[in-house]
């Protein structure tokens, strides 16, 4: 049995006495980890909860601990548990039977989780992320978007979950007409020229996005003196969303290509799509009109005839949030019969559900080093044969920075209303703060800061100033730092040996220091701190899993294996070990490795990577601490020896799969 199965148990046992002895079956059964393994392996508070319900439905005071007392016998008799102990006011300390435990979980592999036939055991859910407007490279703030919706994947699958990773593609925004505009009016380009000058990038060793980063500045510095370009804004637009002529030709390829610079840029990171949706076919191939008959024939929407809003189409919603801009997030028709963001969204989150009754047409779009395709909608059929079944999730996860929530919320309040039976719960908006640049990381990236701008605490960005850092610049620069680091500690290493465990090191830093706070923190990047050995970094985590992996390099020269020392010890001789005082840190390093499930689950449903960030940090330090205390292969004691063997191989492998859920590799060496 696994930690959650036996906790499962007990909570059900817990369930059971209390209903014996109250009538009264606890909903919610709390558990706790107790702060030291003498205390217990897992700890219920449920006799305070019981005490509380025991008066609400009979008025009678009970003492907490006399509850507790009541639900012993029914919770010692659950398969596993070895001793339980009721803790200070009433606390059930459930001890478990370590010896037994350790030896039946020692060689079961950590994740991901599945079911007898080795299949995924839940039903598919969408994904959607990154989503960057694809007229200029991607920046630092797309990178947090991205790692939380590329984690979050790796944190559903780790439970069971099939996955399906969409990013989409806004190629008919007015980001995509501003950089037309500038090929157009500014430069004087047309398609044949843009095309032309895209091969001069890649023969200079330059990419598409980067030239189309500093034209997109240049014109929205233009527009501040030249209305008659910024009037060109609305014409570019209206032909791209229209389509079927020489400007819409011209916006499909600037996109396309900057979709590309981005997939691989987001490659670097270990970051990969299923599908890329994009908004030119939710238009033309009428979405938002299916929907839109839909959502008047349920009457979840209607038209508005007097008053601000005079000739919209709004959702009905009661709610005031005090702001115009709030109250026109409800409007999903303009009076000009233009579709808001809003309403396309609703349109297209209902596709992701499968209840929208139409289906895009698809094309591969990118193939990775690996062989896996990418695929994106096209208007017509564009592939002979079998396609992927996209869409249809059970649950929508959206990855969107938290200014978009008010929006988000109406988006999840418009599909239920036109699927009750789906209700609020199946739209889920995952929404992250901002990355913000310490000083110090500033002036490495080559920005210009006064004397007042490094007495700030971080330094805020905007890509339409051009103030912004790009991905690869910022990957570029931790590769650059952390190669030096290999050098130094690796002077002989071949050059591609010493850069590939840069990268790795390089990623897993920025991964980890983007995943380590919670996604309503604003988060302030430092080289320094990110690419530190010491700490909470993804550097320490690399570190200790290939000090792991040293030890068993070293068994495996002595012609060892790990399940010869299995198979050295029984249940019997691991309690034995166990409840030696001294060897408490063994059994905190057995049960912290077992953990892993327990932290994926919390995870996923608190829809919030940074707890397996921390558990992850947490497995790490408690190896380190258990590698400097014992002697594991020069251990002299044979069964002893054969537990740390054990307890180590354990600890390594759950590290391994925690860091790769973080989307992180272990480095050969560091």
């Amino acid at each position: 049995m696994t930690i959650e199965q036996i906790n499962d148990a007990i909570r059900k046992a817990i369930i059971g006495s209390s209903r014996a002895a109250f009538g009264i079956e606890p909903t919610q059964i709390a558990a706790e980890i107790p702060p030291k393994p003498e205390l217990g392996d897992v700890a219920f508070p449920v006799a305070f909860e019981l005490a509380k319900a025991i008066k609400n439905a009979s008025g009678e005071k009970k003492n907490p601990r006399d509850i507790a007392v009541a639900l012993v016998n029914g919770v010692s008799a659950v398969p596993g548990v070895g001793n339980v102990e009721i803790a200070g006011a009433g606390y059930l300390n459930v001890f478990y039977e370590r010896g037994q435990f350790l030896a039946a979980n020692a060689a079961a592999e950590p994740l991901p989780r599945q079911d007898a036939k080795g299949e995924a055991t839940a039903s598919k859910v969408c994904v959607e992320h990154t989503s960057v407007n694809p007229n200029k490279a991607a920046h630092i703030g797309h990178v947090r978007n991205s790692v939380l919706g590329d984690t979050f994947a790796r944190i559903l699958r780790a439970s069971g979950k099939t996955v399906e990773i969409q990013n989409y593609i806004d190629n008919t925004g007015v980001q995509v007409a501003d950089v037309v505009v500038g090929f157009i009016y500014i430069e004087g380009r047309d398609l044949e020229a843009i095309k032309a000058l895209d091969e001069e990038l890649k023969a200079a060793g330059r990419t598409f996005d980067y030239y189309c980063w500093d034209l997109y500045t240049q014109v929205g510095q233009a527009y501040l003196s030249d209305d008659e370009l910024k009037a060109k804004r609305s014409e570019v637009l209206h032909l791209i969303e229209e389509g079927g002529n020489k400007t819409a030709e011209l916006a499909d390829y600037v996109a396309t290509r900057n979709v590309e610079c981005i997939t691989e840029t987001m490659e670097r990171l270990g970051i990969r799509y299923d599908l890329l949706p994009r908004e030119s076919e939710i238009l033309h191939l009428h979405f938002w009109d299916k929907a839109f008959e839909q959502m008047k024939r349920l009457g979840v929407i209607h038209y508005v005839a007097d008053g601000k809003q005079a000739g919209c189409w709004v959702m009905p919603f009661e709610e005031h949030t005090g702001t115009d801009e709030h109250e026109t997030d409800k409007i999903l028709v303009r009076s000009n019969g233009t579709v808001t963001y809003t309403g396309k969204d609703i349109a297209y989150q209902m596709w992701k559900l499968g209840i929208l009754g139409l289906d895009f047409n698809y094309r591969p779009f990118y193939r990775y080093s690996d062989g896996k395709e990418v695929w994106i909608t096209a208007l017509e059929p564009g592939h002979d044969g079998p396609l992927p079944r996209f869409g249809g999730g059970e649950v929508i996860y959206n990855v969107i920075d938290t200014r978009q929530s008010y929006p988000q919320e109406i988006v999840k309040k418009g599909v239920a209303a036109i699927s009750p039976e789906r209700g609020e719960q199946a739209s889920v908006h995952l929404a992250y703060e901002m990355v913000a640049l310490s000083p110090a990381a500033a002036e490495e990236l080559g920005f210009e800061l006064s004397d007042e701008d490094r007495k700030r605490p971080f330094i805020e960005m905007s890509g339409r100033k051009g103030l912004g850092v790009k991905a690869d610049d910022l990957i570029d620069r931790l590769e650059a730092n952390a190669e030096i680091e290999v050098e130094a500690r690796h002077p002989n290493a071949e050059p591609d040996v010493r850069r590939a465990i840069a990268h790795q090191i390089a990623v897993g830093a920025l991964r980890y220091f983007l995943l380590k706070f919670t996604r309503n923190t604003v988060i302030v990047f430092d080289f320094k701190e990110a690419l530190s050995f010491e700490g909470e970094t993804g550097c320490f985590c690399q570190y200790s899993a290939v000090r792991a992996n040293s030890i068993f390099r070293k068994l495996e020269e002595t012609g060892e294996t790990v399940q010869q020392n299995r198979q050295k010890i029984t249940g019997s001789d691991l309690t034995d070990i166990l409840s030696d005082p001294g060897n408490v840190d063994i059994w905190t390093m057995a049960l912290t490795s077992l953990r892993l499930d327990e932290a994926v689950t919390q995870a996923a449903n608190a829809a919030e990577p940074a707890i397996l960030a921390k558990y992850t940090f947490n497995l790490a330090k408690t190896f380190n601490l258990f590698y400097h205390h014992h002697k594991i292969l020069g251990e002299p004691d044979e069964l002893k020896r054969a537990t740390l063997i054990v307890v180590a191989d354990l600890a390594r492998r759950s590290l391994t799969a925690a860091l790769a859920t973080l989307g992180i590799e272990v480095p050969e060496r560091m």
